[in-house]
């Protein structure tokens, strides 16, 4: 039976392990020292390497692996990762046999121009889209971009767990409270999540339902949402996608 494990990497990154008793597949591996150490505790066999953006704290580590396990490397075809072996997009699909586990890819470009998403068998690895009660920045592309990427994960199904790429869960609630204070799920949200921290737990994963409850940058059609993005640029807000450019502003000067 499959499990996935979280490796901390750096301050605050996770490398998502997929495993069973005998074989692992890695997402997002930044740092090769963790999933190496992990590997030969566990005796397992590295079968697979997944990226979703090329950004160093999610593919620096990619190279050193490389050097022990001869595995396939899949990630964004249009970003510049010189590790890749198998560059995909959307619609690609990505098979790891040995685990029985099958990934579809979505294009999710905002943070970075060609960032990709694997979603299959209720699990979603989105590296920097969307985190747990926030999103990424835009580096690359466009908060409208962003927005679209957040809607197409938003329509899945609410029982998706979501493996982000950081553990910021924590700073994103502080900031969501103050653009939804009334928010009774996000309150809840916050008393668990603290707990978790406290015990030096991750909060992850997410579900797709929790996200749509509680962050704020999937809530923008909310009335209370919509009011505190016009009241932060000081005038009204016709449309989704400026509430969530304003949002966005908002939260890279929270």
């Amino acid at each position: 039976m499959m499990e996935i494990i979280p490796l901390k990497a750096f301050r605050d990154n996770y490398v998502w392990t997929l495993r069973d008793s005998r074989v692992a597949a890695v997402v997002d591996p930044g740092d090769a020292q963790p999933v190496l150490d992990y590997l030969v505790s566990e005796n397992l066999r590295l079968i697979a390497i997944l990226a979703t953006h090329h950004h160093q704290d999610h593919v620096g580590g990619i190279a050193d692996l490389l050097q022990k396990y001869r595995v396939p490397v899949y990630g964004p075809r249009g970003e510049p990762i010189t590790t890749l072996t198998h560059p995909v997009a959307g619609g690609d699909r990505v098979a790891l046999k040995e685990l029985d586990a099958s990934f579809e890819v979505l294009d999710i470009p905002g943070h970075t121009r060609a960032h990709i998403a694997y979603y299959g068998g209720n699990m979603l690895f989105c590296g920097d889209t969307l985190f747990a009660c926030g999103c990424g920045r835009v580096f690359e592309g466009t908060p409208q971009q962003l927005h679209a990427s957040l809607e197409r994960l938003k329509a899945l199904p609410d029982e998706t767990r979501v493996y982000c790429g950081h553990e910021y869960t924590l700073a994103n609630i502080a900031f969501a409270k103050v653009v939804e204070p009334d928010n009774a799920a996000l309150l809840e949200r916050e008393a668990s999540d603290t707990q978790l921290r406290q015990e030096n737990r991750p909060t992850l994963p997410s579900t797709i339902g929790r996200e749509k409850a509680t962050n704020p940058f999937l809530r923008v059609t909310r009335p209370a949402v919509i009011q505190s993005a016009d009241k932060y640029l000081g005038r009204r807000i016709s449309d989704p996608a400026g509430v969530f450019a304003a949002l966005r502003q908002w939260k890279n000067q929270f």
